[in-house]
């Protein structure tokens, strides 16, 4: 699995030693324009790049004129077309649309499930390939993943959650061991290392270690018991952070899930 953590502003550069690639959120290259040319340099010295729409931080997905003007600009590897928070019909309607978008060379379109429950999850999963997306990605806070795990912790329930819909899907023969999953976010740390050697599983992005640090919590041994309440969209252009337990937070996060 390749990992991506997104770090406040005044940190991009130090992201350079911890992530195996980048994920930029579009709506702050449009913020911060050092934040733009930060992906520009990366992307010109051969890095990786995952463009997100937005929508977790927004509540809906970044306006489509600006992202197709930084998709034009940036040429990310990877963009998650727009979906629509636990609306399935709505997200693959979004996802056939940009489908047929002209998109630069190089640049690989990736669908986002959303459901609300399992069976349009694995609705939408499947529509996904049969419309030709090669990459397809998994939300963190799906409601209907404390349905499926009925944890009184409900941070354990979604991560829980989300490991039996995957698990599930995969028995179903829905997905496939040779497909590419992404893992967007994790509400714990540690629910990543339950997907030790599933082939599919390529690439995932969490802030988790980092919010973590800026709440003032070291990470145990076994990960976290609950999710950070902070979020990188509050927490932007933060600087007063413990750069000891950042790099503490960081590598356990790592060993924690046998990365």
């Amino acid at each position: 699995m390749k990992v991506s953590h997104e770090f406040p502003f005044y940190l991009l550069n130090i992201s350079l030693k911890y992530n195996d690639y980048q994920y930029c959120l579009p709506h702050l290259l449009d913020k911060e324009p050092e934040y733009a040319e930060f992906f520009k340099k990366y992307k010109k010295d051969g890095g990786y790049i995952i463009m997100d729409n937005s929508l977790h931080e927004l509540g809906e997905a970044y306006n489509e004129n600006r992202l197709l003007y930084w998709i034009e600009e940036l040429k990310p590897n990877e963009f998650i077309v727009p979906d629509v928070w636990e609306n399935c019909n709505a997200s693959i309607a979004n996802a056939i649309t940009w489908s047929e978008k002209k998109l630069p060379e190089g640049v690989e379109r990736v669908a986002v499930v959303q459901a609300k429950n399992i069976d349009e999850a694995t609705h939408c999963y499947q529509t996904y390939k049969n419309r030709g997306y090669k990459k397809i990605a998994f939300s963190y806070g799906a409601e209907y993943y404390n349905n499926i795990v009925k944890h009184y912790n409900r941070d354990l329930g979604k991560a829980m959650g989300r490991i039996q819909v995957i698990f599930r899907l995969l028995n179903e023969n829905v997905i496939s061991p040779n497909d590419r999953v992404h893992l967007l976010g994790c509400s714990v740390p540690q629910e990543f290392k339950w997907y030790d050697k599933l082939s599919c599983i390529e690439s995932i992005d969490t802030s988790n270690p980092i919010m973590a640090t800026i709440d003032g919590i070291r990470y145990e041994d076994g990960g976290l018991q609950h999710k950070p309440k902070s979020n990188i969209q509050d927490n932007f252009y933060e600087f007063d952070i413990d750069t000891f337990l950042l790099d503490f937070n960081l590598k356990k996060f790592r060993k924690i899930n046998n990365l």
